[in-house]
């Protein structure tokens, strides 16, 4: 039986990753990437990347979900709209059945609870922090599955996050108050009641919830990640994430009705863990989304090879000046500075080396990022006085410690003089060349 097993594992493999997809039809060469992006997401799940940092998305929003709601409230009683929390939540909850009623009230009762007076400007600042730390891992959650290794500036962050937490209810609510008033007015009902008008409302009443999550779906791929995501990437990670989400909705509430006996075994913690479960499967299926749009935005990284990055000492110097040079290039010519996915396009590499040189580079002090998004990339200095001899020589040290470095090694039959008479002919041969005078050869061609 394994033996059958094993080799029907290997003939669907052989299928999904040796045909070429242009010896196929045109119709047939879609369902072929689908077979690659879901043998992908299968390979990623039981890697276990995706799974644990579902876990840890559990575990920070059982600490922030509270913090969130009352901050949301707050907001929303201003707007006079904050009894509408309540019908939202149950329908967030709805697969939990009676479970799910039962959370809401109890989470509702501890926003009520909270009241910034009693808690201080110094009670009230770790709220605001919690939230923001749940905020935070979400979007390291997504840089990962993006190959992202840097994080929005802490500027940049807070505002967003705080737009997320306080304008965000607002936008929903409003919304939802648009539809409700439209839905209540007489001549809406009027309509509604003939028949065939009738019907296909009633079918729009029911693909609603789909729509409204996947366009929820779809705003987290394109807002989240810190890199630029493509709309149609997103809606297609959205779609499926969506659809994801409501479907397992209906059978985890199946599972919920037949949960007695976890009650029997657990008692009092059966809701807490139940509930648990939940929120892990809703981030799961959100990451899971998340690498569709990623390898649909990226057909390079459709391999079943694993990324693992490891560049020769050459390879590092080369790509270390090619960006070097392109940023001074355009920072020299006054033209729009570079951004992570243009330099991979422009060098025709994949974006998780660009991202490792760039990262290298911002710490080595020889570029800065900027706040725009997505990120882009200037000089950390005046062109002039970047010396080519002193970028390669910094070029050389990345990736060195204050415990390993050269200095640190024994010098080994004259290995230091030798080394050190390499870097002084480097120089010489060299001069006083500056990266402005890179940018000038680029400019000529």
């Amino acid at each position: 039986m394994k033996q059958y097993f094993d080799k029907l594992l290997a003939t669907v493999r052989r299928v999904i990753w040796e045909t070429e997809s242009t010896h196929l039809p045109g119709y047939l060469r879609p369902f072929l990437n689908i077979l690659r992006i879901g043998h992908l997401i299968l390979r990623d799940l039981l890697e276990g990347q995706l799974t644990l940092r579902s876990m840890g998305l559990v575990y920070t929003t059982l600490l922030a979900l509270v913090p969130l709601l009352a901050l949301s409230f707050s907001v929303l009683k201003g707007f006079g709209v904050h009894n509408q929390l309540e019908p939202i939540m149950l329908n967030v909850f709805a697969a939990l059945g009676e479970k799910g009623v039962e959370i809401t009230q109890r989470i509702l009762s501890f926003v009520d609870n909270i009241k910034a007076g009693v808690l201080g400007s110094l009670g009230l600042a770790m709220l605001i922090y919690t939230v923001i730390s749940l905020l935070q891992k979400i979007e390291r959650a997504f840089n990962f599955i993006w190959n992202v290794s840097e994080q929005r500036p802490w500027a940049q962050r807070f505002s967003d996050y705080l737009s997320v937490i306080l304008v965000g209810p607002v936008l929903v609510f409003s919304a939802l108050g648009i539809t409700a008033s439209i839905n209540s007015s007489t001549v809406v009902k009027n309509v509604i009641e003939i028949q065939a008008i009738g019907s296909f409302v009633s079918l729009i009443g029911h693909l609603v919830p789909y729509l409204l999550i996947i366009l929820a779906f779809t705003f987290i791929y394109i807002f989240v990640p810190n890199t630029k995501v493509k709309f149609k990437s997103a809606l297609i990670g959205g779609l499926v994430g969506g659809i994801m989400w409501e479907t397992t909705g209906w059978g985890f509430a199946a599972f919920v009705v037949g949960s007695s006996k976890y009650t029997a075994i657990y008692s009092a913690f059966a809701t807490l863990i139940i509930f648990m479960i939940w929120l892990y499967l809703s981030w799961l299926i959100l990451l899971v989304g998340g690498s569709i749009a990623f390898y649909h935005q990226h057909p390079e990284r459709r391999t079943l090879k694993l990324a693992i990055l490891s560049l020769s000492n050459r390879m590092r110097e080369r790509v270390s000046l090619v960006i070097l040079s392109l940023i001074g290039q355009h920072y020299y010519q006054h033209k729009p500075a570079w951004t992570t996915d243009g330099l991979s396009k422009k060098m025709h590499i994949g974006v998780d080396v660009t991202n490792l040189i760039l990262a290298d580079l911002v710490k080595a002090e020889l570029l800065v990022p900027t706040t725009a998004i997505p990120t882009t990339y200037l000089p950390a200095h005046s062109l002039e006085t970047m010396k080519l001899s002193a970028l390669i020589a910094a070029i050389r040290k990345m990736g060195e410690t204050s415990t390993l470095r050269p200095e640190a090694l024994p010098d080994v039959a004259g290995i230091a003089p030798l080394l050190a008479e390499m870097d002084a002919t480097l120089e010489i041969s060299l001069g006083e060349r500056s990266l402005r005078d890179l940018a000038i050869l680029s400019e000529a061609k």
